[in-house]
Parts: structure tokens; sequence; C-alpha cells
């Protein structure tokens, strides 16, 4: 039988991550070790605790269920972080320009542009606004151009523990092309193009098997 601070805190961690309201029997069925009374119990201490430790959530029951809900006084705050637009997913050329740039770094723009045969600018300025990339000195040679190389941001990205866990380039374009087949096959709009994508004319460039490892 589940202790009751054990229950407590399983009952939290359920009804935090639940989307909708869960009704006793479903708490019943999740919780098999513990009964009715016992649930119930457990519940009316987790809405206590959240009132007395002045939690910005609260239990409340809705729709023949419990729900643990933000409290009324901080929907400023959340409508401001529901207007932030989310991260959205890297392109393929500018996955191709981040591979280039983990790879080689520290690298010039020209250099990124020597590999990929087309002009990145907007690429890198776009990788360094989302904190993926950032200058890290300059190239002692004429003119002194920036050098590129990756962020702290870049590994949280890739969920990467440091440089030496990057994969290899075949195992980022084989993750590149399943993501296209996964978006492809999602979106129905691609069954009315040629490839699916646009910018044809930019992935027609060097592929990136064409870059070696330093």
């Amino acid at each position: 039988m589940l202790q009751d601070h054990e229950l407590k805190s399983a009952l939290e961690a359920v009804l935090f991550i639940s989307g909708s309201p869960l009704s006793p029997d479903r708490l019943s069925s999740i919780f098999e070790e513990a009964s009715k009374e016992q649930i119930e119990a457990q519940l009316e201490m987790l809405r206590q605790e959240c009132e007395t430790r002045g939690s910005g959530l609260m239990l409340v029951e809705v729709a023949g269920g419990y729900q643990l809900t933000t409290r009324p006084e901080h929907s400023g705050w959340i409508r401001k972080l529901s207007s932030t637009k989310g991260p959205t997913k890297l392109s393929r050329p500018a996955l191709e320009t981040l591979a280039i740039i983990s790879y080689k770094q520290p690298i010039t723009r020209m250099e990124v542009e020597a590999i990929r045969g087309v002009n990145v600018g907007g690429i890198v300025r776009n990788l360094m606004e989302r904190r993926l990339v950032k200058i890290v000195g300059k190239k002692d040679v004429p003119g002194k151009p920036m050098l590129y190389g990756t962020t702290m941001e870049f590994l949280n990205y890739f969920g990467l523990k440091d440089l030496s866990a990057l994969p290899t380039l075949r195992e980022f374009q084989e993750l590149e092309e399943s993501e296209e087949m996964t978006a492809e096959a999602t979106d129905p709009a691609a069954e009315n193009t040629d490839s699916g994508r646009p910018h044809d004319e930019e992935l027609s460039t060097v592929s990136l098997p064409e870059v070696t490892e330093a």
C-alpha cells in the first residue's frame, strides 16, 4: 500500500502532467494500491498545501474531476508567455550551415560559403539571433574576417554533452532526411509541389557529405 506522502506526491505529478481533469474513478484506476478514501484525503492535503505555501498552482474540482490549474492572478504573466513565439525548426539550409560551422569551427563566413556555394550571410545572422552561433574571434589574415563557432545553446538545442558528442556527418544527414520525410508525410501541400519544400535552388548546392570533419 502506498504511504500517504508518496501518494500525495504522485497525485501532484499525475495531475500536473494531465491536460484535462481526472475523475475519482480514473485516479483509482491509476493508483490501484490506494483506496478511494485515501486518494480523496491526499487530494485535500494537496489542495491545502498549495494554499499554505502560496503556490502558483491550485487544485480545483472541475468537470467531475480534479485538475491543477494556475491561479487567476497570474493570468497576465501567462498571456505574455503564450504570446511569445516559440522556437521554430531549423530549415535545411540553416542545418547545413550549422553543421559546417560546428565541424570546422572556428571558421569564417567566406569559408562556409566556399563549401556551400551560396551566400550564407542571412542564415548566419539568423543562427546568431537564435544564439546557436557566435563570433569567437578574428582570423589573422588581411581584412581580419570574423570567425564563427557554436554556443552552449547549440549543445542544449541538440542535446549534446559537448562537441565530442557531435554525430558524424552521415548521421547528421540521415537525421535531416528522416525529418524531411516526416514533414512531407504530414504536409498535404507537399503533394502539390515538385519537392515539397521551398528554396530548391539553394538545396541543390553542395551536400553535407562533401564536408570533411576536422
